[in-house]
């Protein structure tokens, strides 16, 4: 069976086809609720060794790049060192973050829908998205966050599918 262009385009926002599918109606603020509000940062001009060391003691895959103010202003991830660091001509402990960093950075509210935050992360192709509230850095989500979520989500319906099919026998 061929899927019409409008089902293709929707497939390809995946944040579209699962809200067309009536999931993803959990809000960040819930999410960091679930997996904490800590939030690890870096600088721009810290080394990209560095924040690699930062992210492996506090087991975490990315941190948001800050400047002096404490705005996000880039993302580096694992995926940014093992990607972009082979392309750069220099010793591993002469790169620095703002030179692998995703950026600019495209912050969410923690009042975005997950199913909003997985569009923007297929649109954008990012894994990581800061969460700001009033300009204020308060937290990060991941794409296994989001996933994680709407796990959550689908367990959930189920549960109260089979409490109502329960019910009625």
């Amino acid at each position: 069976m061929k899927k019409s262009d409008q089902q293709r385009r929707e497939f390809d926002d995946i944040g579209l086809y699962i809200k067309s599918r009536g999931y993803g109606g959990m809000i960040i603020r819930e999410v960091l609720d679930e997996k904490g509000w800590k939030i690890w940062t870096s600088t721009p001009n810290s080394t990209a060794h560095e924040a690699l060391e930062f992210m492996a003691q506090k087991d975490v895959g990315a941190l948001v790049a800050v400047d002096k103010d404490g705005n996000p202003v880039g993302v580096i991830s694992e995926r940014d060192y093992a990607r972009k660091v082979i392309r750069i001509d220099k010793r591993t402990k002469n790169i620095y973050v703002h030179e692998i960093m995703s950026s600019p950075v495209q912050v969410v509210s923690p009042d975005d829908s997950v199913a909003e935050c997985m569009s923007l992360m297929t649109v954008g192709h990012v894994r990581h998205l800061p969460v700001c509230d009033d300009g204020k850095l308060i937290g990060l989500v991941s794409i296994g966050d989001l996933v994680k979520s709407l796990i959550s989500d689908q367990e959930h319906l189920i549960s109260q599918y089979d409490k109502y099919i329960r019910g009625s026998s």
